[in-house]
């Protein structure tokens, strides 16, 4: 790339990339069991499409690493959270599930207008702030340790109450798509700020994406597939190449089962769910070589100093 010199010159001295990566380096990095990859499986918005969910899944000796709740936690009586959390503890299954004040919910229309959709699920004001926090506290009371962050600044105030031991440091923090972000930039500063896992846009290029991985080391959360409300892609083709370039990451599947993000999943949906990880299974098997999945639990620790970035 020769063009636009001056801006990719003072890119290079921050030891940012100068531009998508098109020659797509493989990741050298793992979690911490050497493994490269896991998997999850999004939007398992009731307790009994969990239940089916990883049921079938070990049918098949399939290990679902993840499930993600992402209806909203004060969306659920408090039975079925503990009933969330206990199953995923008997299956070896991580549970991140979402908060549930935030824009989509509060009482201002415009994030349904066209026009508003960039409010995405932040918070408005410091009274949705509060009900954010007392609802992390809540399910902490419950049982749950892993949290979808859809607010930046509510993300660094997190951060910040694990430092001070206010919340436990093993809560698991991650950045949601609908957050938008979408370049090595705004992956650098989530990390900085507390993201323990980052989910970037869902229809990011394998360049773009790879220009991600080379400043941050956190998971990365890629969507192999998704709904038709936001896209209806599906990329089985390119699933080997995102645990080469991206590893360590989390590959999302089965959402393309689905009408619809935030929907109450059914066992039915569950059933076909598994079905797609069988087919992204059989992908990873037939086009990726030296690749295994991470069998770890403990949350994965940086290797990468981000101070090293920005050293203008």
């Amino acid at each position: 790339m020769y063009s636009y010199k001056r801006a990719r010159n003072i890119l290079k001295s921050m030891m940012l990339p100068i531009g998508d990566l098109y020659d797509l380096p493989t990741s050298e990095l793992k979690f911490s069991d050497g493994g490269s990859y896991k998997i999850e499986a999004p939007t398992i918005n009731t307790f009994a499409a969990a239940k089916k969910i990883l049921l079938e899944s070990s049918k098949f000796s399939i290990k679902v690493d993840r499930i993600t709740e992402t209806l909203g936690i004060f969306r659920h009586q408090k039975q079925e959270i503990i009933d969330y959390v206990s199953l995923c503890k008997d299956y070896g299954c991580q549970l991140l599930m979402s908060i549930g004040p935030r824009a989509s919910y509060d009482l201002s229309p415009t994030v349904h207008t066209s026009a508003g959709k960039t409010v995405g699920y932040r918070l408005r004001g410091q009274e949705q702030v509060v009900y954010a926090l007392e609802e992390i506290l809540r399910a902490i009371d419950m049982g749950v340790n892993g949290f979808v962050i859809y607010d930046e600044g509510f993300l660094y105030m997190l951060h910040m109450l694990k430092q001070k031991s206010k919340i436990p440091k093993n809560v698991h923090l991650k950045v949601s798509a609908h957050c938008g972000q979408a370049n090595p930039l705004s992956g650098l500063l989530l990390q900085k700020i507390g993201a323990n896992s980052f989910n970037p846009v869902r229809d990011l290029s394998l360049p773009a994406i790879s220009a991600l991985r080379s400043v941050i080391s956190i998971p990365l959360d890629l969507h192999c597939d998704n709904p038709i409300s936001s896209g209806g892609f599906i990329r089985n083709y390119e699933v080997p190449e995102f645990i080469r370039i991206a590893s360590p990451v989390y590959l999302k599947i089965g959402n393309s089962v689905l009408p619809k993000h935030g929907h109450f999943t059914t066992e039915d949906d569950a059933i076909l769910m598994v079905n797609q990880i069988k087919i992204i299974k059989e992908f990873i098997e037939d086009y990726s070589e030296n690749i295994s999945q991470s069998s770890c639990s403990e949350l994965y620790e940086s290797v990468i100093k981000t101070g090293e970035y920005l050293n203008v």
